[in-house]
């Protein structure tokens, strides 16, 4: 088990992506803290895992007396902190047109400011175990979709933020940082989401190899086998794209 008794933080681990990894963290050995902002979902995943392996908090991680409280649940369960997952994200459509002020500072606040908190406060305790943070991002980093404009900033800063630590904290205090970016990820949310958008019931079996050439979408699993990577290794302020197509100047119109 290549995280045997290490202490780890998973933000939104409640589905998806951070609900992968927080499983796979455990079957590597690990203990961890589930966070979410739903209930029933954080349970569930609680449940799963087991009492001994995990702990939960529930709440907004943009507060800050949650993001201490989620802090605090490593080092009382656990008696350390080995790794931050920053993977809890508000994934939301915006263009210039509909992205205001007041929109755009809230998207930041989950993030990307959020992050960079819980940075802030795991740095002691991940000082002591020289331990690691991964950032989870997503390819719309580079450039993005034309309706992700908000969201693509987020995710930008967050690479930008995640390549500054990973060499300033590697130095300084040993703890190394990495970002994930996800491309388009089969998630339970995701396939509701675009089932609202008009698509057919099962549209993830039929897609276009513009858009996945291996015929299907990667599952949050291929993205948490990559945070393992990451946990287990020894690199600091790297980028790891998991995507099936290239980010910029994609999909682009046959001559």
């Amino acid at each position: 088990m290549r995280l045997y008794n290490r202490s780890v933080i998973v933000t939104g681990s409640s589905t998806g992506i951070g609900k992968a990894i927080a499983i796979r963290c455990v079957e590597e050995g690990a203990n961890v803290v589930i966070t979410g902002l739903e209930k029933n979902d954080c349970e569930e995943v609680y449940k799963t895992i087991g009492a001994e392996k995990s702990t939960l908090v529930i709440g907004d991680v943009t507060e800050e007396a949650i993001q201490q409280e989620i802090v605090e649940a490593a080092v009382k369960k656990f008696g350390r902190l080995d790794a931050l997952i920053n993977n809890a994200a508000w994934i939301t459509s915006s263009n210039i047109h509909t992205t205001d002020d007041a929109f755009l500072k809230k998207v930041l606040d989950i993030n990307l400011v959020a992050p960079l908190s819980l940075i802030k406060l795991a740095l002691p305790h991940l000082s002591k175990s020289k331990g690691c943070v991964v950032n989870i991002g997503s390819v719309n980093a580079y450039c993005g979709e034309p309706n992700l404009l908000a969201y693509s900033i987020s995710k930008g800063g967050l690479m930008t933020m995640s390549r500054n630590l990973g060499d300033t904290l590697f130095r300084e205090n040993g703890v190394r940082v990495n970002q994930v970016n996800p491309g388009w990820i089969l998630t339970e949310r995701e396939i509701i989401r675009k089932r609202e958008q008009g698509m057919k019931e099962n549209w993830y079996e039929d897609l276009p190899p513009e858009f996945a050439p291996a015929g299907r979408l990667i599952l949050p699993e291929e993205i948490a086998d990559a945070v393992i990577y990451f946990l287990d290794g020894s690199a600091s302020g790297q980028i790891l794209d998991v995507a099936q197509y290239p980010y910029i100047g994609r999909n682009l119109p046959k001559s």
